[in-house]
């Protein structure tokens, strides 16, 4: 079981059970129980889900939380509906496998922060008192999306193909393009079916690219489990990177007045070099949701996201990523603007993977490669792992991972030299554990 801000997360039936997600739910009820008492409450599609939608409830009425469930929604959604109340509790293992769930907590409209998981582990549940209640509710997601989107009429009508996976985003996405005015062909849009996997950063999406070019659409979207996510498909039925996803979203939220952003340290070049063409500004956080979000309430920035998985956070809609803004944003665009916009991207590559290490030599390894990286490097920023800066064009960041035992490789540069500074940082890595392992053994 993983547990962190990102949330609680382990495979159902081994290493999570609904006994664990009722202590869960009654160590978070704890925390409500100091002001209003309401809590929304949603899951995915997981097979699981329904089980560990009722062992939540439990867990919240039992200790007299109002439980306001909207049964299966997307996590922005979820989140939107969450302002009204003190806290919530999405049910979900976001794009991890299927076999996968967890519990993700929301409170006072954003993620939690480490000093409130520490608060809810930490938390004592009440003696048995008079039960909540629960009311089954339905969202105004799309009706607030449709306001906050503004000059709507200027929007440019397209063709549009759908591929939620069988996820939380079934249906709603339909409706809010259907709102937006555009004509959308759907694939594996019933809930709990899919030919493809959780998580479409990582598939191909074959069956998508060929919905789009055999039909001649504009664009097609595709969405993780919960929502949250979204991978664009171009026209000739290409997948985009998640870098040029977000400086979509950037470029549409710079056309509808934001100047203010914050992205991860993660996140492409181009989008630093995109904004301060455009007349805006920009400011890093550490990689991680909650870490921008952070970033986004210290500066007031307007919105921004995290480039390594086209997160898409617009703070004074949603504290989160919002796969399904994301998605109307950037279908909003006209071709023209989009090929403008994309330009600033075409000439850098960005490769990122993960290096499988022990946890208890993750820090070790960082503290190590620091001086390599120094002899390459023009900076060195130690606010998330160990980034190094090469001139104007270049950079390698490793970083820890909050839920695996891995340390993230992530890499930019020109085109001819993105692979050689990888395949450079991925050897020092291993060179380091081997050293640190050796030393161990010895």
């Amino acid at each position: 079981m993983k547990v962190s801000i990102s949330g609680i997360r382990g495979e159902y039936g081994n290493d999570l059970l609904s006994t664990d997600v009722s202590k869960f739910a009654r160590s978070f009820a704890a925390t409500l129980l100091k002001g209003t008492n309401s809590c929304i409450v949603s899951r995915d599609t997981r097979p699981s889900g329904q089980i560990l939608a009722y062992a939540t409830l439990t867990g919240l009425l039992e200790q007299g939380v109002q439980v306001y469930y909207l049964d299966i929604a997307p996590t922005p959604i979820t989140f939107r509906e969450a302002r009204k109340h003190k806290g919530g509790i999405m049910i979900t293992a976001s794009h991890n496998p299927l076999n996968w769930n967890g519990l993700k907590f929301i409170l006072n409209g954003r993620g939690i922060s480490e000093q409130d998981l520490e608060c809810i582990l930490a938390a004592k549940e009440f003696d048995p008192c008079k039960p909540g209640s629960v009311f089954q509710i339905t969202s105004s997601y799309v009706d607030d999306a449709l306001s906050f989107m503004q000059d709507r009429n200027h929007f440019h009508k397209k063709r549009i193909g759908l591929d939620p996976g069988g996820g939380a985003a079934c249906g709603h996405t339909n409706k809010l393009f259907h709102e937006l005015g555009h004509d959308i062909l759907a694939i594996n849009d019933a809930y709990g079916i899919s030919s493809r996997g959780t998580d479409p950063t990582v598939e191909n999406l074959n069956e998508l690219g060929s919905l789009v070019t055999n039909n001649r659409l504009s664009l097609g979207f595709a969405f993780d489990l919960d929502g949250d996510r979204v991978v664009v498909v171009d026209r000739y039925g290409r997948k985009m990177e998640p870098d040029a996803t977000l400086l979509l979203c950037v470029g549409a939220a710079i056309d509808q007045g934001a100047r203010k952003f914050v992205v991860s340290l993660d996140t492409s070049l181009a989008l630093e070099k995109f904004i301060e063409y455009s007349g805006g500004g920009i400011a890093y956080s550490k990689v991680g949701e909650a870490n921008v979000v952070n970033k986004m309430i210290e500066t007031g920035a307007d919105a921004g996201g995290e480039g390594s998985s086209a997160g898409y956070i617009s703070p004074n809609f949603n504290m989160c990523r919002d796969g399904l803004l994301a998605s109307a944003l950037i279908s909003s665009l006209e071709e023209e603007k989009q090929e403008e916009y994309l330009r600033f991207i075409r000439t850098y590559k960005q490769q990122r993977s993960k290096v499988y290490v022990p946890n208890s030599a993750k820090f070790k390894i960082i503290d190590e490669l620091v001086e390599p990286l120094r002899k390459i490097a023009t900076e060195i920023i130690l606010e998330d792992g160990i980034k190094a800066l090469l001139g104007e064009n270049s950079w390698i960041l490793v970083r820890p991972s909050n839920t695996e035992d891995t340390l993230r490789i992530s890499v930019e540069s020109t085109i001819s030299n993105t692979n050689n500074l990888f395949e450079f940082t991925k050897a020092e890595v291993l060179a380091i554990n081997e050293r640190i392992k050796g030393a161990t053994d010895n």
